[in-house]
């Protein structure tokens, strides 16, 4: 089962950047993951099965989005 994955989280990977940072910022979510470093604003994009091999841990959970905000009118 693929973890769930959203925009704006903040994750660390396995390995540091070339420019000596962790942390990452999620800018894309699908079959591939985009990644944004935080220390040099270089982004990358992953298959989703690479990234789950490489994720740490969450730095920052991003909210994570929900069917609440909408109306039931607005569902129709």
């Amino acid at each position: 089962m693929p973890i769930e994955v959203y925009l704006d989280d903040v994750v660390r990977l396995r390995k540091p950047h070339p420019c000596g940072g962790y942390e990452w910022r999620v800018v894309r979510v699908g079959a591939d993951i985009g990644l944004k470093c935080t220390t040099c604003g270089r982004r990358i994009l992953l298959p989703r099965r690479q990234f789950e091999k490489r994720l740490k841990t969450f730095v920052h959970r991003a909210r994570s989005p929900s069917l609440d905000a909408f109306d039931e009118e607005d569902l129709s």
